[in-house]
Formats: C-alpha cells, sequence, structure tokens
C-alpha cells in the first residue's frame, strides 16, 4: 500500500492570512501583517516611507559613494556649479556639496530620533499618569504643559539652546524639552477615555496596582496614537533642529548639518543658487516623507479600520 500524503507545510503568507488565530502570537502577526497591507496600499504613505528608507540608506553607506570629504577644503574648485564632477556643486570652501548633504543626513537623523526617543516615551508616561491618577498630579502637570504650550515650539527651543550653550547635544536636550507637552496632552486625552472602562475596574478588583494598570493597560492604548503623534512631530523637529544650525545653536561649522549649510549659502543665493538650494530642498523632501509617513500611520493604526 502507498503511505498516505503528507499534507504540505502552511506557508507564511497562509498562516498571516489565516481566517482564525490559533494562538496570540499568530493573532498579533495577523494584525501587523494587516496594518502592513493597508499603509503599503496608501500610495502618499508607500512614497514617504520608501524616500526614508533611501535617506537611511544613504545616511549609513552614502558618505562612502563619494571620493571627497565633507570637511577637506580645496580654494582652487570654490563655488563651482553642478557638474560630472560635482553632482551639486561646491560651496565657498571648495567642499563638495552631495557629500556634505549625505553627511549631514547622518546628523539630521540622530537628532530626529534622539528627540523623538526622548520627548515621546516622556510625554506617554507624563500624559498617561495623569489622565488615570487625576488629582493633583493631574492639575501640576498640565498646568506645567499648559506654560509650555504657550510658547511657540522653535522660541522655546531657542531660549533653552541659549541657556545650555549651543552644540548638538544641547540642541536635542532643547528639542526635547519643546516637543514632549503636545504627546503627554494627547496621551491624557486618551488615558481619560479608558481608567473607567470594564477592563480598567476588573484588573484593579483584582489587585492590580495603580503602576501596573497605567504601565501594562493605560500605556498600550495610547501608544498608537503617541507613534503617530511622534512622526507627524519629526518634520517639525527637522525643522526646528535646521532652524537652531541656521543661527549658529545647533551643530557648529565646519559640521555638515543641514541648517548651518543653508545659512552659509544664503550670502552667495543670487549667484550661486545651489548653495542654499541644495540643503533647503534637503530639509524639504524629509520633512514631507514624514508628514506623508504620519498620514499612512494614522490610517492604518486608527482601530474603526479593523
Amino acid at each position: 500500500m502507498d503511505a498516505p500524503a503528507t499534507p504540505a507545510r502552511e506557508s507564511l503568507r497562509d498562516w498571516l492570512q489565516a481566517p482564525t488565530a490559533n494562538s496570540p502570537r499568530q493573532a498579533r502577526a495577523q494584525v501587523v501583517w494587516r496594518g502592513w497591507l493597508r499603509l503599503i496600499s496608501n500610495r502618499a504613505a508607500l512614497a514617504g516611507l520608501v524616500v526614508l528608507a533611501l535617506l537611511v540608506a544613504l545616511a549609513a553607506v552614502g558618505p562612502w559613494l563619494t571620493p571627497y570629504s565633507a570637511l577637506g577644503q580645496d580654494l582652487g574648485t570654490r563655488l563651482q556649479p553642478p557638474s560630472a564632477l560635482h553632482w551639486l556643486g561646491t560651496d565657498d570652501l571648495g567642499r563638495d556639496i552631495l557629500t556634505r548633504i549625505l553627511h549631514g543626513a547622518r546628523i539630521t537623523l540622530m537628532m530626529a530620533l534622539l528627540v523623538a526617543a526622548i520627548a515621546g516615551p516622556v510625554g506617554l508616561a507624563v500624559g498617561a499618569t495623569a489622565g488615570y491618577l487625576g488629582g493633583w498630579f493631574d492639575i501640576v502637570s498640565m498646568r506645567l504643559v499648559d506654560i509650555f504650550l504657550s510658547f511657540p515650539s522653535l522660541i522655546l527651543a531657542l531660549a533653552f539652546v541659549a541657556a545650555l550653550g549651543p552644540g548638538i547635544e544641547n540642541a536635542v536636550i532643547a528639542i526635547s524639552l519643546s516637543a514632549w507637552p503636545p504627546i503627554a496632552r494627547l496621551a491624557r486625552a486618551e488615558a481619560l477615555t479608558v481608567r473607567k472602562s470594564d477592563y480598567i475596574a476588573a484588573a484593579r478588583l483584582q489587585g492590580a496596582s495603580s503602576m501596573r494598570l497605567i504601565l501594562k493597560h493605560v500605556m498600550p492604548i495610547c501608544l498608537p496614537s503617541v507613534v503617530v503623534r511622534v512622526t507627524l512631530n519629526m518634520a517639525g523637529i527637522i525643522l526646528t533642529a535646521a532652524g537652531l544650525g541656521f543661527l549658529g545653536l545647533g551643530a557648529q561649522p565646519p559640521s555638515p548639518e543641514w541648517g548651518a549649510m543653508l545659512a552659509s549659502g544664503r550670502q552667495f543665493m543670487l549667484t550661486s543658487w545651489w548653495l542654499a538650494a541644495t540643503p533647503g530642498a534637503a530639509i524639504m523632501l524629509v520633512s514631507l516623507s514624514f508628514n506623508l509617513l504620519g498620514d499612512g500611520l494614522r490610517d492604518v493604526l486608527d482601530p474603526r479600520n479593523d
């Protein structure tokens, strides 16, 4: 007799698209898979994601793709227009602008990610705790948030960096201090909607402490909205970082930071337009990409789309 046929091993796609999940791990994977499909079906969000992925790749390996130094000066080739040798031209000190743009992408991404890593968790923790606990902690923290929100973010960052001193590290701290209050306000609003939910009351009756309820139940509910807000805020963070660099309070020369490059090229705008146009276009493109990606994430993480 012939041996019974062995059923084919279930493929990953079939496992992700199964009508019913057989385990919590499979259920979580299916949620992520459906979210990814919704994200890539949004053409604008997909375009923003592709541009950001290219930026990360160029920031990682791009500086090794050009034969020029980002800091080396060659006055014999200063203010050359875009050509086959220098695709984006050279600046007033003969430095290749494309090389400096690629090096500057590292600085811009590092500052944006550091600010997001600081402001996001701080705003989430303060907002979720204030919304759940209420009382004096809510009053004090929200009045502090109101004070921060009463100033434009750039003006507030300027005040902090002026007190701390110029430099990339101090600029990151200053931007983080001005970026967390809107996130805290959003997290508090999310926490207020769930703190009286039945599953919160059931967990409290089982003896869960306030800290456990905040960490295990309230913060996960607030997290999707915070992720979307942080992604949308990345454009503002990049513009603020570039503004500080433009004013000489961020990255210091000869660092190839985009805002500092824009400041050094403004005096040549009428004669050598590429000095200011190139870093300005880079700032605009990255900010637009983050906005498009944030809009796509908002659609993906909206529970009404499930």
